[in-house]
């Protein structure tokens, strides 16, 4: 009987904890395939090594897939940061140089595993890690309110479906694109290549400024009671599509910084 509770405790803890996930597989592909085109040579020879050719696309999504996994449950509060409204850039600043500030969450992950990462190249589940969360850093909503869950609570209805803020940012918005995750990838790197200079310059502090910028805008606009959805594609897609490409060069910046020391 114990064993059967427990079980279940594990099913259903999984369960919640898939409804938090980030950017679903697709748009972790998208950030790791932009992310691989950008490596340096010595970085690209040595992800290939641990992962397989262009393994960094396809292992993107392997730190949501371990949730099932309750060997991984010390990973499962690693997905998000959960930031208070009205957070100045001193205040992002001190929370990423204190990243276990309030609690073990997305800001200590990435600051502990690429510490690891650092001090052993061939550390393939930081590695996966660290690409995995990158990416969840550029899902907004994973920068959301602690008392909505990051947006999971925000009920509203995307094309007549009842959903919530936070799947929205996590799958459907990007689903309106219809593109395969290569397809996508490449008409962001097309898109966004006269900022490409002043994307790779970026620090990961504004990378998160940006980002957490973009998650104001997305609690100040009421989704709960817009009926015109394509609407808010047209408001917020260069949005998405700004995540994802930045994204992708923060994780390229984060990975040749780590192995070209």
């Amino acid at each position: 009987m114990l064993r059967n509770k427990k079980t279940l405790f594990v099913v259903l803890f999984c369960a919640i904890n898939f409804a938090l996930s980030a950017y679903d597989v697709i748009g972790h592909r998208i950030i790791a395939d932009i992310a691989y085109q950008h490596l340096n040579a010595a970085t690209r020879n040595q992800v290939d090594k641990l992962l397989g050719k262009q393994g960094i696309i396809y292992e993107a999504g392997w730190a949501d897939e371990i949730r099932s996994d309750e060997h991984y449950a010390y990973s499962y509060q690693w997905h998000y940061q959960n930031l208070k409204d009205s957070l100045t850039s001193k205040d992002l600043k001190f929370l990423l140089d204190h990243p276990k500030a309030e609690g073990e969450h997305l800001f200590f992950a990435l600051d502990s595993l690429t510490g690891e990462l650092g001090k052993n190249h061939n550390n393939e589940e930081a590695l996966k890690f660290v690409i995995h969360f990158v990416g969840d850093l550029h899902q907004p909503m994973h920068l959301g309110r602690v008392d909505d869950l990051g947006g999971n609570k925000v009920m509203v209805k995307w094309f007549g479906v009842k959903s919530n803020l936070h799947r929205v940012w996590d799958s459907q918005l990007l689903e309106s694109s219809k593109f395969s995750y290569s397809e996508y990838s490449a008409y962001l790197q097309n898109k966004f290549e006269p900022k490409r200079a002043k994307y790779q310059k970026f620090s990961l502090l504004q990378s998160v400024e940006t980002v957490y910028s973009l998650r104001n805008q997305i609690y100040a606009y009421d989704l709960t009671t817009e009926t015109n959805n394509y609407k808010y594609i047209y408001l917020f897609s260069d949005k998405l599509d700004e995540m994802l490409y930045l994204g992708g060069i923060q994780l390229a910046n984060v990975l040749n910084g780590i192995y070209s020391k």
